[in-house]
């Protein structure tokens, strides 16, 4: 939904270069758990091992790529004062905090009790789990920083977007 007010853009304080970290960090852990989903498919249909050891390596991508990546939002979140007070970002770093927990969890079990023996059915139901609560926390970053202008630089856009 398109508000009538004119943005003005939050600064990350997690930046590089004016460069927000959160939304550069997180493609690739979103990506490894997402990935996960595929390879336990894979495995369940193929019986292949080599599904699950690589299922074994994305969810450890996915839950050490999420906390750094996690890191850097909740340096923001405690740090911008602006960004405290949206009800968004509170749920969407509430989300965050439990696809992380879901997606370490996943990671844990394939890593302690051999990623084959896990798959069938607590994997499986992990992985899925994790990429429905990976869609919806995306849905609310999103909204940070399409309606709130959380880091992003309008600079002579702002200008040259017409009026509605």
């Amino acid at each position: 939904m398109a508000r009538n007010v004119t943005l003005k853009p939050i600064v990350s304080r997690a930046a590089i270069g004016g460069h927000p970290l959160h939304p550069a960090l997180i493609h690739f852990p979103v990506a490894a758990l997402l990935g996960l989903i595929a390879t336990d498919m894979a495995y369940l249909v193929s019986g292949d091992s080599f599904w699950a050891r690589a299922g074994l390596w994305l969810a450890g991508v996915g839950a050490f790529g999420g906390a750094v990546s996690g890191t850097a939002g909740l340096v923001d979140l405690v740090t911008v004062p602006q960004i405290r007070r949206l009800v968004a970002a509170w749920s969407h770093a509430a989300l965050a905090v439990m696809l992380l927990s879901l997606a370490t969890l996943n990671w844990l079990l394939r890593f302690q009790n051999g990623s084959e023996a896990v798959i069938w059915p607590g994997g499986i139901y992990l992985s899925v789990l994790t990429g429905a609560l990976i869609a919806v926390t995306a849905f609310l970053g999103g909204q940070l920083v399409y309606e709130y202008a959380i880091g992003i630089n309008l600079g002579d856009a702002a200008e040259q977007r017409p009026q509605a």
